[in-house]
């Protein structure tokens, strides 16, 4: 049974510079993202297309979601397989091609690293990728691929810690 879930973000655009997009360098791409209490995301457009290299831009949100949601997927798929993940780190990379006005994501791989304790199961840990995968909402909700490269280390057992 489908169960709907909804959710609102509050996007401004902060960056009239007086003249308003009278020129395409004449405005600013700044925006600011708001979703309830949470604290407010300062925006931009890539420097490519003209923004604030200091700024979080769609695509950055873009990849950082599809990490996230696959690692809080991953995280739970991990638990209920009876591994015990003590650290996780994923240096996710995205392709994204444009053409004429328009692009899109070409792909995205996600390469995260977890460790492990030491009496976890390694191949259990590899496997939670996999289902990981396909339990991530974002990663479902996308129209290109989305490949992990995982690296699973096993934390020194106890007796080998200095």
């Amino acid at each position: 049974m489908s169960r709907p879930h909804h959710y609102r973000v509050d996007v401004e655009w902060t960056g009239n510079r007086g003249s308003g997009t009278d020129d395409y360098r004449n405005y600013s791409r700044d925006h600011v993202i708001r979703s309830g209490d949470k604290p407010a995301i300062a925006g931009s457009a890539d420097p490519t297309f003209r923004g604030d290299a200091t700024r979080h831009n769609p695509e950055d949100m873009l990849l950082a979601a599809l990490s996230a949601c696959h690692m809080l997927s991953y995280l739970h798929m991990a638990t209920v397989a009876g591994v015990v993940v003590v650290a996780y780190g994923d240096a996710a990379e995205g392709t994204m091609e444009t053409e004429g006005d328009g692009g899109r994501f070409t792909e995205v791989v996600l390469r995260p690293v977890v460790t492990i304790r030491a009496d976890s199961d390694p191949g259990k840990a590899l496997a939670a990728h996999e289902a990981a995968h396909h339990a991530c909402f974002i990663a479902n909700s996308v129209n290109f691929p989305v490949r992990c490269e995982p690296r699973i280390v096993v934390e020194p057992g106890l007796g080998n810690r200095d």
